[in-house]
């Protein structure tokens, strides 16, 4: 049976649960940078997929990792061993110079086992009295959508009718270190933070912050836990955000673009003595480690090398955020990026930023607002000069109008 792209549409509004207002665009096949809707039309992707597709779409390597893999073996759980884990363990943390890796599904999975991870540490190692661990985070943070997590945002939608929630937390603005110096108590055991703020409409923090934050953690015996699951792995130009800063968190959490899209795969990259407070039987996962999910992780992370795709993340984000900024609508705020995580943020007399990303649909290219004010355009790290030039003759006009 050949369903219309509103018979899509109509299944979904009766069926399933609203939580999401996607554009219209019902896609049915994708390749490197593009998209294809049920009726065939072509559309270049600027969303990536929240970054997950960061090698492109359906990359061959990839696919066909996943595929011999699939022919093996998919899953064991944890109860027995599998030979890919290792072989995972070893390639990320040789790419990563971390000393631990703690497998894990989702993103928000990574933030939750860091959190725990953390806390222990805080009670075994640090000190900290039983129960009275505090972590600090950051104004209009996004790390998920577990109650556990939205319990520390400051997005009302995010939080608004889901409570009651854990406590252990401290809000202070973002990219202000001062604010992070004078929230530190002597029961702090970490900081979570976002290098970028993605979901924010792409933030940037000011120039060294990283650093300073680097140094106030260490001065205080304070954790500090990076959000990497949309900066990292080349969306700004470096392997991971930090590396602008240069610096190295004590935990750092990836995935998204761990697995290229393929599969939900993440993990928390840490230090010996903060994943060395877990004992067996104290966190776990059914999924986590698998190793049709590992298989496709080192798949995704060798592509990620060898084919150059993080520089060329830094030499296109740079070119297309420059053709960007020569677009003059004085309803446009500002347009900021690093590599190709780029934001254009608009005065809100332009009510809203959806109406243009429709716009866009319609000449044949996606990206979605946040924030309702601000656009993210973050395609797939594998785009070419020519693809941007293209884009930027559909941006121009849908953003002057």
């Amino acid at each position: 049976m050949t369903l219309r792209p509103e018979d899509y549409l109509a299944v979904e509004s009766e069926l399933g649960a609203h939580n999401y207002k996607p554009l219209d665009v019902v896609l049915s096949r994708g390749e490197d940078v593009w998209v294809w809707d049920t009726e065939g039309k072509r559309y270049l992707d600027c969303l990536s997929a929240y970054s997950a597709v960061n090698q492109g779409h359906c990359h061959p390597k990839i696919h066909e990792a996943m595929v011999e893999q699939a022919k093996r073996l998919t899953l064991t759980s944890r109860a027995f061993r599998n030979d890919q884990l290792a072989l995972f363990y070893k390639e990320v943390c040789d790419l990563t110079n971390s000393h631990k890796v703690l497998p894990m599904n989702s993103g928000a999975e990574a933030v939750e086992s860091a959190i725990k991870a953390v806390r222990k540490w805080g009670y075994e190692v640090k000190g900290v009295p039983h129960d009275q661990a505090e972590i600090i985070v950051c104004e209009d943070n996004f790390h998920g959508r577990t109650i556990g997590i939205v319990g520390f945002s400051t997005d009302p939608a995010a939080r608004s009718g889901f409570g009651p929630f854990a406590p252990g937390f401290t809000v202070i603005p973002f990219g202000d270190n001062e604010a992070l110096e004078a929230a530190i108590t002597e029961n702090t055991v970490g900081f979570l933070v976002e290098p970028i703020q993605g979901e924010a409409g792409v933030i940037i923090p000011p120039d060294g912050y990283l650093t300073k934050v680097r140094d106030i953690c260490s001065r205080h015996n304070v954790q500090l836990i990076l959000d990497e699951i949309q900066t990292g792995l080349g969306r700004t130009g470096k392997l991971l955000a930090e590396e602008h800063d240069g610096v190295e968190a004590d935990l750092t959490l990836i995935g998204k673009a761990l697995s290229g899209g393929f599969y939900p795969v993440s993990a928390v990259l840490s230090n010996s003595e903060v994943l060395g407070v877990l004992k067996p039987g104290q966190h776990g996962s059914t999924f986590g480690g698998n190793p049709l999910a590992c298989a496709v992780a080192r798949a995704s992370l060798r592509v990620l090398i060898e084919e150059d795709m993080i520089n060329n993340a830094e030499r296109m984000g740079a070119y297309f955020l420059e053709g960007l900024q020569r677009i003059r609508n004085n309803l446009i705020k500002d347009i900021r990026g690093r590599g190709l995580m780029i934001a254009v943020e608009f005065h809100k007399e332009a009510e809203g930023a959806r109406r243009y990303c429709e716009a866009l649909r319609q000449a044949g290219l996606l990206c979605k607002e946040t924030h309702i004010n601000t656009i993210r355009f973050a395609p797939p790290l594998t785009i070419k000069k020519d693809h941007i030039d293209w884009a930027l003759e559909q941006i121009e006009p849908a953003l002057r109008a």
